[in-house]
């Protein structure tokens, strides 16, 4: 990528949409290319103007942002998420659209320059001709009941499901998520994590053992951990093609 990183500004509020252009106008890693009043509008200018970045507020009339984060999804380009709002309660929604950063109104120079940083490390791969590999989250967000937990991933041994819950099983905590195993598993790419069951993931760095069960399946031993995992017949050859030298 050349150039600036190009943002849409999006906010029904026109005092918030110019106060955060202002500012943002002091970042060179920014470039606003344009903005707009409504979620629908939004949706029109994001297809025509192909903007990088949206710096997107939550509550608006008749199409809020978290659904114009979700319609976006569907765009062959899909432009990175900023939410910016007066409203903290949105967080953990937030973070579900995979969303860089929340800002909070008014808005605070500090924690917009985090934000930026944060971008322009999202987009460092794509300025390095030499990097052909997307750089990953350095944290993996789960929402507790009244708060988010930051993981670092390579701290998580391994991921299953179990029933409504996905649950997050760490060296020393076991944190729970409502988050299918799907999404938790494409937020967790670009670490080794593989999946062994349909119902589990594993950390291929905690991987001690691999022994024979029954009916062609297997078992897996994990450092630091008791339990033993069962490995379905289905993913033994490939996990062993990913363990092997």
């Amino acid at each position: 990528m050349k150039g600036p990183i190009q943002a849409l500004v999006v906010d029904d509020e026109r005092f918030s949409r110019e106060e955060l252009i202002h500012l943002l106008k002091q970042h060179e890693a920014i470039q606003v290319i344009g903005e707009a009043e409504s979620g629908d509008t939004a949706i029109m200018k994001v297809l025509q103007l192909q903007p990088d970045v949206l710096f997107l507020d939550v509550e608006m009339p008749r199409m809020d942002g978290m659904e114009v984060a979700k319609a976006v999804q569907e765009l062959k380009k899909v432009p990175k998420i900023i939410f910016a709002t007066a409203y903290p309660d949105f967080a953990v929604d937030a973070f579900r659209h995979d969303a860089i950063d929340y800002l909070l109104k008014p808005f605070d120079e500090e924690q917009l320059k985090d934000a930026v940083v944060k971008l322009e490390k999202r987009f460092a791969p794509q300025m390095d001709a030499s990097q052909t590999t997307n750089q990953p989250p350095s944290k993996l967000a789960v929402e507790g009941e009244d708060n988010i937990h930051y993981l670092d991933p390579e701290n998580i041994v391994y991921v299953y499901r179990e029933e409504r819950w996905t649950k997050i099983v760490g060296k020393t905590h076991t944190y729970e998520t409502r988050a299918p195993l799907k999404e938790v598993e494409h937020r967790l790419r670009g670490f080794p994590f593989f999946r062994i069951h349909k119902s589990y993931l594993v950390n291929l760095d905690y991987v001690n053992r691999l022994t024979p069960w029954f009916n062609g399946a297997y078992q897996l031993e994990l450092q630091s951990r008791e339990e033993k995992l069962s490995v379905s017949r289905n993913y033994v050859k490939d996990l062993r093609k990913q363990l092997e030298l």
